[in-house]
């Protein structure tokens, strides 16, 4: 992806690339994947949730550390992902609704609805999108 993405929360850029991955899964807004390097190593730190995709295998969690505000569980990665998603081994996504705010190139993301997915939404997808009350399911 050439596109530039950011995360930023408090006002400082936490996460920067033109590097990262977008992932697309059924009846869900892309998922954006960053390369570990994009992010400060030193505002990260381990989440003990864990999930389990059927498609990317086991997902690990951390909470952000920005200043005194901390983020419980602000993002995921796959550090042993299947051999389909290989390429986002340790990458990091991050919850949209969590953080103040993320772009893809110069749109601005709509965080997707409810507490589980992690789509950035932004004008150029269509939903609708899972995440909205008794949408998990579909």
């Amino acid at each position: 992806m050439t596109e530039r993405l950011t995360v930023t929360v408090a006002g400082h850029i936490v996460a920067d690339t033109t590097a990262g991955f977008r992932v697309l899964e059924t009846s869900q807004a892309p998922a954006y994947y960053f390369p570990p390097e994009s992010i400060g190593s030193d505002l990260i730190r381990p989440s003990a949730t864990r999930t389990f995709c059927e498609w990317k295998g086991l997902a690990a969690y951390f909470d952000l550390v920005v200043g005194d505000r901390v983020i419980a569980d602000a993002g995921w990665y796959y550090p042993d992902p299947t051999s389909n998603f290989s390429v986002i081994s340790c990458c990091v996504a991050f919850y949209a609704q969590r953080v103040d705010m993320c772009t893809v190139g110069v749109d601005v993301v709509s965080p997707n609805d409810g507490d589980f997915y992690g789509g950035w939404i932004t004008e150029r997808v269509v939903g609708p999108f899972k995440g909205a009350p008794d949408t998990r399911g579909w």
